[in-house]
């Protein structure tokens, strides 16, 4: 059984597939229709109106219905893209068993409990028929696929087919009824007492010894499967006149569910509540294979019409699964795919279209274990290998004979066990003998020539890797193994890997797993890993070294630096056997051999671009092959907004990236075809970043930003301008405009006036006496006496408020002329692509002419190079290159071959002739690798992730390490620790502030361009200061902000990181404390919530003495514990608690106190009320429900602090560190760098 897809939820009852799209309902017995989707493992929709159990469910086969029927004698039909029931259909008295749609005719079958089988027209919404005869509960009722026929299953022990025929007669047929029986009366009709005379019983299948729970028609023979409560699988056959048994399959140990005929093999599923899944073949009328699940009942099977997927129902839930792999088996070499179809190994060559068949596979006998699994082909031998699943693996080898078609024999065939059979070298082959654990190197007679003890415990699979070489898979990693020397080459952590595919020339590889591929280089370097969330089926490469590989429902690519997109969409998934051209060569799941034409522009752009073949990226650029919203997006992040601009026409779009490129002219442009707000204030500030005040005025101006115009004409230092927005904020009535402009332009007297006017006479007699305006201070001080107000005292050292010199007066600020990008240019039409086409091949004095000769004045065309600053570079037109000078070609040619200047000489000499053109253009110089980024490159430290700023590779790693599923506690955590590694430095006045980052460890003899490891808040030293603090606490009682210092303790050492292996041991100890002291700390403030129940309160307070601790705070907890146990009159328990008490050496009246305890507890020697506490068997206490493990008993914990729980905790958050998620898997912290070494 191959699992796709399982779920867990309440019994599954009824399960439907959806014909077309990958969904399946599972109707719940809690009442809850479930809609999932198996290919992505998600729930669509649930629909929850039935009151009760919902045994059936049904999908329309081309309508968006489906139909359900339930306990609460409904039938109700639900519209899955309206996701709501259209109506109900009423009439059955009992439970209704099951529901299904005709597939041609608008008819619903259902089958209840009141022992009637009804046929309703679901357009008309009315019972159409009543199909009464069983004298027990109806389990089930089917149509025939093509037939006018019902079959049910009762537990009246029989099997009834009923012909319909009559009733589509007189449903479906043109013009409907007879039309003189309309109108003769209803009893002269022949119709019963339900109208059920237009379906009538035609066989009724009596053999089962008990009550029959299913029965299904086969959907082209004359056949019929039942199962029953006998255990037994019973096969019929029928025809025009009867039906009988043909046989019996005896193995169920328990009820029969449901069983049903495969669709597309010979073969009989059933399912029991013995708990097994059981494979019949037809033929035989044996038992094939069995599936058995630990603790859940079977209910329910279901077929999907079209793909070869079953699903199964049991006690928690369903499975999705098939009964063996449809992969074909191939391999391929130069023109030639050789795989396997129907037991015959056959070849297809991809030029001639040829398929042949080349000789018979005996191996293929059918079943899961007869499928062929992989093939490994040798051209030097003509040899293949082909693995099989069976006894645990096993491989056939054949020899082909030449020329060899039409099922010749082969040369040699020999077989053998041992799994992933793969040719090593021209007469070679390897085995990897999991029993033995050995890789036993063979000859091609099947003899063993060489044992290899594999590089890992856990390998489990080998594949080719070259000649002499292995890759193999291990557990978490992929090893490539020597197998001459017998030594380990390379190692590399990946997902557990599937299939291997090398490119052409074995320089790259393709890993495939489930869910991922990493691509990597010949010796597993500058590996990159392409994540799927659906299955990854296949892959090739192409002749230019991408990736191209299949999913179940789409043809994608993978570049060799790890971006991937998709090419198309698939109908059905297919296996890629080749990719040429355009043109993608693959098999189908049925062994057919298919062509695809696919269009590979768009990752033959994007590997140009990586590949900085620009002239090729821009020739696709001009074709105008490429658009779409990721290909722009795709630019944009590669850093070349520029390009993206060419292909945008949106405006919103063209205005973001002309934002991002600093392309402020072409960003003027889209904002005034968008004139919006929004937009205007974006480009304000971005041109104000560049200093281009023209564009930041008017932008301001048409959002109408009074204020930072203001601002803008003070720094600016346009005084003329400020005095214009004084008088605006005047007409507007804008009082405080009206004050910031007098205040920005130094202008006493119109702020006085202002203040005046606005009735603030103490802030104007301030103005006034601060700057000397004695007059109008007497005036205003008269005011404020008349007024009866306190006048304001001035100390006199005011100063005077005058606004700061701007930097640059008017203008915009000065720019540097830097040369064009070669997209800039060239999309721009300023400078020929010719140009920046530079060949290696090249002649070097061609390329560097300009650069290389003297000019010592007098040369005209000096000029010429001055007005053009990329002439200087050497980048200029080719006609002026040729033409510069009078000298002949031949003294130009040497000239300029073979001289070579010291650098230092272009620079000085004082030369006044030497090309003035360099000196004009500034080349920004390249980008380097921030220290930030540095710091999480080799590091697989949380807290360096943290420090560097990259908080989602932190949170992965602490995913991976700790399993950390809850980050919030740790947000403060990581800012401080990203806040802690950067200084800020201001530079000029109007400039942002230089950031730096700071290390630790730093010394002077490390060599440029080594950084340090990053300066972390947190430290060793300084968390044992603050468990100190927190054991003060403890003692002093209390003990909700002690917990809060414990679990803050737990976080910091998630962030944390220390130097040597003895601090890494450290580490671990305090975390172990904090976690006993959270723990415990839980318990006590636990028991204080139970004053009323005193009983719960003395378990907890005896759970609360087991917690390790220090010997202060456990003598204390078992003081407390004593005390209440003697009060509760448990005086066996007391006295433990007494004795344990004195082994601690407590001080003199504790000690005096629990030995007059231990006296009288002696004397009593009971226990009144009973408790779960066992002392004398060893436990841990459950962090979430307070309740005892005992040892022996299942628990699960806590991978980040280690806190035990019972079983049903499983999958919640850790409620002592709230960061980690219970029983989840995690390799463990990683706090130094030692740790790696």
């Amino acid at each position: 059984m191959l699992t796709k897809f399982e779920t867990k939820s309440n019994r599954v009852k009824g399960l439907s597939f959806h014909p077309k799209r990958p969904w399946i309902l599972a109707s719940l017995h809690s009442g809850v229709i479930q809609l999932w989707d198996y290919r992505m493992g998600t729930l669509i929709d649930r629909f929850d109106e039935h009151d009760g159990p919902v045994r059936g469910v049904s999908f329309h086969s081309s309508q968006p219905l489906f139909v359900s029927g339930g306990d609460d004698y409904k039938i109700k039909v639900w519209n899955y893209k309206l996701r709501r029931c259209l109506y109900t259909l009423l009439g059955h008295l009992d439970y209704i068993r099951t529901v299904q749609f005709h597939q041609e005719y608008p008819w619903i079958v259902s089958a209840s409990d009141d022992q009637t089988i009804r046929i309703w027209n679901w357009q008309s919404r009315s019972c159409i028929s009543v199909l009464t005869g069983h004298n027990h509960y109806v389990m089930c009722a089917s149509f025939h696929v093509k037939e006018d026929l019902v079959v049910s299953a009762s537990l009246d022990q029989t099997v009834r087919v009923w012909d319909i025929g009559g009733l589509r007669k007189k449903s479906v047929a043109p013009g409907g009824e007879d039309p003189f029986s309309r109108h003769m009366p209803k009893e002269m009709r022949g119709d019963d007492l339900f109208g059920g005379g237009d379906a009538v019983v035609k066989y009724v299948l009596e053999g089962h010894d008990r009550g029959v729970n299913w029965a299904g028609f086969h959907p082209s023979l004359p056949l019929i499967v039942s199962g029953a409560d006998d255990r037994q699988v019973k096969l019929w056959r029928m025809n025009d006149t009867k039906a009988w048994e043909v046989d019996t399959l005896r193995g169920h140990v328990n009820n029969v569910s449901c069983c049903m005929f495969h669709a597309r093999q010979d073969i009989i599923v059933s399912n029991s509540e013995d708990k097994s899944i059981r494979v019949w073949d037809m033929s035989k009328r044996t038992g094939v294979q069995t599936f058995r699940r630990e603790h859940d009942r079977f209910w329910i099977l279901a077929a999907h019409p079209e793909v070869n997927l079953l699903a199964a129902g049991h006690d928690s839930g369903m499975i999705v699964f098939k009964l063996e792999r449809e992969r074909p088996a191939y391999a391929q070499h130069q023109g030639t795919l050789y795989y396997v179809k129907d037991r015959y190994l056959r070849a297809y060559d991809y030029g001639s279209n040829r398929d042949s068949p080349l000789i018979s596979v005996r191996g293929a006998r059918g079943g899961n274990a007869g499928v062929p699994r992989s093939m490994s082909y040798n051209p030097a031998e003509n040899a293949v290998l082909v693995n099989f699943d069976a006894e645990g693996g096993s491989y056939e080898l054949h020899v082909l004979p030449k020329g060899g078609h039409g099922g010749a024999e082969p040369v040699d065939t020999r077989r053998g066990v041992g799994s992933s059979a793969v040719f090593v070298a021209r007469n070679r082959f390897a085995t990897l003998d999991k029993g033995a654990h050995e890789i036993h190197i063979k000859n091609l007679k099947d003899e063993v020539t060489k044992r290899c003890t594999p590089p890992d415990a856990t390998c489990d699979g080998i594949f080719y890797a070259g000649t002499g070489t292995l890759l193999c898979r291990c557990e978490d990693k992929m090893i490539l193994y020597d197998v001459q020397q017998r030594s380990t080459m390379a190692e590399l952590a990946t997902p557990s890997v599937k299939y291997v595919v090398w490119s052409s020339d074995m320089s790259l590889v393709a890993m495939l797993s489930k869910h991922a591929i990493v691509i990597a280089n010949r010796k597993l370097g500058q590996a990159v890993t392409v994540h799927e969330t659906i299955r990854v089926k296949s892959g090739a490469w192409d002749d230019s070294g991408v990736f191209v590989y299949t999913t179940l429902n789409h043809i994608k690519y993978a570049l060799p630096n790890g971006d991937s997109g998709i090419i198309r969409t698939l109908d059905t998934p297919v296996y890629l056997t080749k990719v040429f051209g355009g043109v993608v060569y693959c098999l189908d799941r049925d062994g057919r051999n298919r062509q695809i034409q696919i269009d590979t522009s768009e990752y033959m752009f994007k590997l140009a671009l990586i590949q900085r073949k620009y002239d090729q990226v821009l020739a696709m650029i001009k074709s105008g092959a490429l658009c779409g919203q990721s290909i722009i997006a795709y630019l944009q992040n590669k850093g070349f907004p520029e390009v993206a601009l060419h292909f945008v026409k949106d405006e919103r779009t063209r205005f973001d990236l002309a934002i991002e490129c600093g392309n402020i002219e072409v960003a003027l442009a889209a904002a005034q075809e968008l004139d919006d707000k929004d937009t205007w204030h974006e480009l304000g500030v971005q041109a104000l970043r560049q200093g281009n005040y023209q564009i930041v005025e008017f932008a301001y101006q048409k959002t109408k930003n009074f204020e930072r115009l203001s601002f803008l004409y003070l720094i600016t230092g346009n005084t003329e301008k400020l005095r214009k927005m004084l008088k605006i904020a005047e007409m507007r009535s804008d009082v405080m405009g009206q004050f910031h402009n007098a205040l920005y332009l130094g202008d006493i007297p119109e702020r006085l006036r202002i203040l005046e006017e606005s009735g603030q006479y103490p802030l104007a007699y301030l103005t006034a006496k601060t700057h000397g305006m004695e007059e109008d201070a007497a005036r205003i001080e008269t005011i404020l006496t008349e007024a009866g107000c306190t006048v304001p005292e001035v100390d006199g050292t005011g100063v005077l408020l005058v606004p700061p010199e701007p930097i640059t007066l008017g203008d915009n600020w000065p720019l540097l002329t830097v040369s064009k990008g070669f997209f800039e240019g060239v999309l721009a039409g300023d400078i020929s692509a010719s140009d920046y086409v530079m060949d290696e091949g090249e002649d070097a004095g061609a390329g560097w002419g300009d650069d290389l000769d003297l000019d010592l004045g007098g040369d005209e065309g000096a000029k010429e190079k001055e007005e053009d600053p990329l002439a200087g570079l050497g980048l200029g037109d080719d006609d002026e290159r040729e033409g510069d000078g009078e000298d002949d070609g031949s003294d130009a040619g040497w000239d300029m071959e073979d001289l070579e200047l010291p650098a230092d000489l272009g620079a000085g000499g004082g030369d006044d002739g030497v090309d003035a053109g360099v000196s004009e253009v500034f080349v920004a110089p390249t980008a380097g690798v921030p220290v930030a980024r540095r710091w999480t490159q080799k590091s697989a430290i949380p807290g360096e992730h943290a420090a560097a700023g990259d908080f989602d590779s932190a949170m992965k790693l602490l995913n991976r390490q700790l399993g950390v599923v809850n980050f919030a506690p740790l947000r403060q955590h990581f800012i401080d620790a990203a806040l802690a590694t950067h200084a800020a430095m201001s530079g000029v006045t109007s400039a942002p502030s230089l950031s730096f980052p700071l290390g630790r460890n730093w010394n002077s003899d490390l060599a440029p361009g080594v950084g340090c490891s990053p300066a972390l808040v947190s430290s060793l030293p300084l968390l044992e200061d603050r468990l100190k603090a927190a054991y003060k606490t403890t003692t002093e009682g209390k003990f909700g902000e002690a917990l809060k210092m414990f679990q803050g303790i737990i976080h910091s050492i998630a962030v944390l990181l220390v130097e040597t292996r003895r601090e890494v041991d450290e580490v671990r100890e305090l975390l172990g404390i904090a976690r006993e002291y959270a723990s415990a700390l839980r318990i006590e403030i636990k028991r204080k919530e139970y004053k009323d129940d005193p009983k719960r309160a003395a378990e907890l307070a005896a759970y609360f003495t087991h917690c390790a601790m220090q010997p202060i705070h456990l003598s204390l907890s078992l003081r407390s514990a004593m005390s209440i146990f003697f009060k509760l009159k448990n005086f066996n328990t007391a006295a433990e608690f007494s004795r344990r008490l004195l082994e601690l050496s407590p001080p003199v009246k504790v000690a005096q106190q629990a030995k007059q305890v231990l006296q009288a507890c002696e004397r009593e020697n009971k226990d009144e009320v009973e408790l779960d506490y066992d002392s004398r068997n060893p436990f841990v206490v459950c962090a979430a429900t307070f309740t005892p493990i005992y040892r022996g008993t299942a628990d699960v914990a806590c991978p980040t602090c280690g806190a035990r729980f019972v079983k049903e905790q499983e999958g919640t958050v850790c409620p002592v560190c709230n960061l980690g998620k219970v029983g989840a898997d995690a390799t463990g912290l990683v706090c130094s760098p030692e740790q790696r070494k």
